[in-house]
């Protein structure tokens, strides 16, 4: 199969640290390239693949710090536009920006959402491109817009050799992710100030949490029991999450999946999330962790952890959570979809 992945240029693919949507963009590619299938990636000229690359700019926009990644994004288009009849299937992560080029385009399209679409403006441009076919990342993403074109739901999938089962547990807490209002972060010190335990957080903090990050959040890290670690990159997740006694997920936000809560099953290490978004989905509470509703949940089920047998959430991970297994559901929907495209269409 002759298949395009079309990634945003935030980030490389895959990105040097932080960047869920181009790093599930990079675990697909190579998986697809494994399987034998024809892929052209369309993405920063930073970017490592073993598939086909068309670099559209020398350096991911975050490193480049442009003025106007609106452009670039738009050249993109262009480009795929142009190449568009040498592919099956084209398989955007890019958003809704491409919208309007999928409309005319000889060949079939399919998008993954990567990210919330509770936006109330989102709701009529949603309904303009009802008939693009779409892509979910759990079932609760859907739900403000569930009369999309909804092909499948493809839960995210990590490649298995990536991170290291770890068997024994630390004596930290660890908190991995983006620091802004809707990740809470004050949550987790507060909860590891409750335990009396050490809290690690690796974490980035995008411009636009700037001001969060200096006012709310860098007052609560002066303490000898929350260690700050900044932005880490792939090869440093493992080991920070393998020898975490617990992963805290207090999110405040409709999460679309979390990447970070199948990663720290990778280690086989146990998740305390808050019951928001995809989580009951992602989570299964009492075997790959708590799912909590409030502060005092959280704390009772840090002190739960060790009934939790830390195999059992490998085997959680190696079952439903693998890069191998997000493939086979991606090429199933292709398939359909192709065959959906092409098939004879009756008159009358």
């Amino acid at each position: 199969m002759r298949i395009a992945q079309v990634s945003p240029l935030i980030e490389s693919v895959p990105p040097k640290q932080y960047g869920g949507t181009e790093r599930i963009v990079s675990y697909l590619t190579e998986e697809l390239v494994q399987l034998g299938h024809d892929v052209t990636l369309f993405a920063s000229g930073d970017s490592i693949t073993n598939a086909h690359l068309v670099p559209i700019i020398p350096k991911a926009l975050r490193l480049e710090n442009r003025n106007d990644p609106l452009a670039s994004h738009l050249q993109m288009l262009e480009k795929i536009y142009l190449q568009s009849s040498k592919f099956d299937v084209i398989h955007f992560h890019t958003g809704y920006i491409h919208f309007p080029i999928c409309r005319r385009l000889r060949v079939p399209t399919l998008t993954t959402h990567h990210g919330r679409l509770d936006f109330s403006e989102w709701q009529s441009l949603y309904r303009e491109f009802k008939e693009i076919p779409v892509i979910s990342i759990s079932n609760n993403q859907r739900l403000p817009i569930t009369w999309a074109n909804w092909q499948a739901t493809v839960y995210n999938g990590v490649p298995k050799e990536l991170y290291t089962y770890r068997s024994q547990p630390g004596d930290y807490l660890a908190f991995l992710g983006r620091i802004s209002p809707e990740k809470r972060v004050d949550r987790a010190i507060e909860i590891a100030r409750r335990v009396g335990m050490k809290l690690k957080i690796a974490a980035k903090v995008d411009k636009v949490d700037v001001e969060y990050f200096e006012t709310r959040i860098k007052p609560l890290l002066d303490t000898s029991d929350v260690e700050y670690l900044g932005e880490i990159s792939d090869a440093e997740k493992g080991d920070f999450l393998g020898n975490a006694y617990a992963l805290l997920f207090p999110i405040d936000w409709p999460e679309p999946f979390g990447l970070v809560m199948i990663e720290a099953m990778a280690c086989g290490t146990p998740v305390i999330a808050y019951r928001r978004g995809s989580v009951p989905e992602v989570m299964q509470d009492g075997i790959t962790g708590f799912i909590v509703n409030n502060l005092d949940e959280a704390v009772a089920a840090v002190e739960k952890i060790e009934q939790l047998d830390r195999a059992q959430c490998r085997r959680v991970f190696e079952q439903k959570y693998s890069a191998r297994r997000m493939t086979y559901d991606y090429v199933t929907a292709y398939n359909q979809l192709i065959y959906k495209y092409h098939r004879p269409r009756l008159v009358g």
